[in-house]
């Protein structure tokens, strides 16, 4: 499998500096050596990130922080996974924070049919500019990937929605905000809490997801992995933790799972914040993460 690694290289989208360095670590961590061992690994370098002043963060929105430079990454982040799917390459973007999600599934949607999204995180990220309580564009990206939210964010590389909310499914929230939960009933969305993993069990939630995903005829998944659905003790080294998240085993079998479906064609891989990790304890675990999920892809 040729894969396409791509850095993404910005903290605009949390507006907590350190998760830009994010792409750096892994790479020093040896990302590249690790993922060659059974992968042509093409490293495409950083997307291009402009330094913007913290007294500027409001200057395109009032309550957006950082709305044109998360636009223009986004936008360029979409076009570089397009390229990267139309060449026979799986684009693996890693952050940087999760604002960087709206830029891959546009991608990855203008190049398939019919994409479905696994959103594995402890935070929904289905706000908009009107229910956000902190303006943080990494609050959004699905929402905005779904059509429903500020029209610079959900008309993002091109025009309208990106994926179906019937094809989004998220697992492990735990931190949902209240315009969220409206969201999630007004839209019926799937969404499956760290209780209802531990209650349910791995296996089963991700069986009903796999069934749902071949009821809609969905011919790819876009896979986004944010740390922070792993218990706080396990990942140090992220900027927004919740606890009573996942267990390491839950996150390695949604993974392994998910890459054996052979559905999986494009990811994301985000939220790790060097500046706050403890002995390199986050680095040295999204190292294996990653090397335990690309053993699983042909």
């Amino acid at each position: 499998m040729n894969i396409s690694l791509i850095g993404v290289p910005i903290f605009f989208g949390c507006d907590k500096r350190g998760v830009e360095y994010g792409p750096q670590k892994l790479r020093e961590k040896n990302i590249i050596e690790v993922l060659s061992k059974n992968h042509t690994v093409y490293d495409c370098g950083d997307i291009y990130v402009k330094d913007i002043l913290e007294e500027e963060k409001y200057k395109c929105h009032p309550s957006l922080k950082y709305l044109s430079p998360i636009t223009n990454i986004n936008t360029n982040l979409a076009h570089l996974v397009y390229s990267s799917l139309t060449a026979g390459s799986f684009p693996l973007v890693i952050g940087g924070d999760h604002s960087l999600g709206l830029g891959s599934i546009s991608g990855a949607s203008k190049y398939f049919n019919n994409l479905a999204v696994i959103w594995v995180d402890a935070h929904g990220d289905i706000n908009t500019d009107k229910t956000t309580p902190t303006g943080n564009i990494h609050g959004m990206p699905l929402a905005s990937a779904m059509g429903v939210g500020f029209d610079k964010l959900t008309n993002l590389y091109y025009k309208g929605k990106k994926i179906d909310c019937k094809n989004v499914f998220i697992i492990g929230a735990r931190d949902l905000d209240e315009g969220e939960k409206v969201l999630i009933k007004e839209n019926n969305l799937n969404v499956y809490s760290t209780e209802d993993v531990h209650n349910m069990g791995m296996s089963r939630v991700l069986e009903e997801v796999l069934h749902k995903v071949k009821l809609n005829n969905v011919d790819s998944i876009h896979l986004s992995f944010d740390i922070d659905c792993l218990d706080p003790s396990l990942v140090p080294g992220t900027g927004t933790p919740v606890e009573n998240g996942l267990y390491l085993e839950d996150a390695k079998y949604i993974l392994k799972y998910l890459m054996q479906t052979k559905l999986v064609k494009s990811m994301d891989f985000v939220e790790f914040n060097p500046k706050l990790d403890k002995d390199d304890i986050t680095a040295d675990m999204c190292i294996d993460l990653l090397d335990w999920t690309f053993k699983y892809l042909e």
